[in-house]
């Protein structure tokens, strides 16, 4: 048996007796989130917040490696963060936990896409820990740093195509757990 076959075989067995009911409201919030955060560059919901606390954190966090790790750590905590979640959730055999962590890294990408299509531009809002300090745009000095803020747009269409693609698949698994457990409770009930 693959490994993928075993994870399958082991949220078929998390799903059992579980309810689906409260999930499928949860999970088509999420994707009602997930397409206003593509379709909506600057849409704002409760994870941005926590995304936006995460990303200044990140710098906080990688600024003892230097300029240029300290300038990346905001955009590298905001997506390691849902990650991290997804691994444990996993390791806590929390199926439709992943399932969230997911989307949530999905909303990640599409603020992402958003900071880095604007790197030329600077027209976003931009948060400073530090009064009086200058800010920067981590996505001007970056690109700029390596040659490619030419490529903005590019980079930015990436990070949202990403974003459709896990939020995509993190709904659609979603939907598959939640079958599952609507199958399998269907099954005890008719016991």
């Amino acid at each position: 048996m693959s490994w993928i076959d075993e994870q399958r075989a082991d949220a078929r067995e998390w799903c059992a007796g579980r309810s689906w009911a409260w999930r499928v409201v949860l999970l088509a919030a999420l994707a009602w989130l997930g397409v206003r955060h593509l379709v909506e560059p600057e849409y704002w919901s409760i994870f941005m917040g926590l995304t936006l606390a995460l990303h200044e954190l990140g710098h906080v966090l990688f600024s003892p490696f230097g300029e240029t790790l300290g300038v990346a750590g905001g955009s590298i905590t905001q997506l390691l963060a849902p990650l991290a979640a997804a691994i444990v959730l996993h390791r806590q055999r929390d199926w439709f936990g992943v399932a969230v962590a997911g989307a949530w890294l999905a909303f990640s990408l599409a603020n992402l896409g958003t900071y880095i299509g604007d790197a030329r531009e600077g027209a976003l809002p931009l948060v400073s820990l530090g009064e009086g300090e200058d800010v920067i745009h981590d996505w001007n000095y970056l690109l700029d740093a390596a040659g490619w803020l030419h490529h903005d747009a590019g980079f930015a269409r990436l990070a949202r195509l990403l974003s459709a693609t896990v939020l995509g698949a993190s709904i659609a698994f979603g939907a598959w757990l939640c079958r599952v457990m609507a199958v399998t409770r269907e099954r005890v009930a008719e016991g």
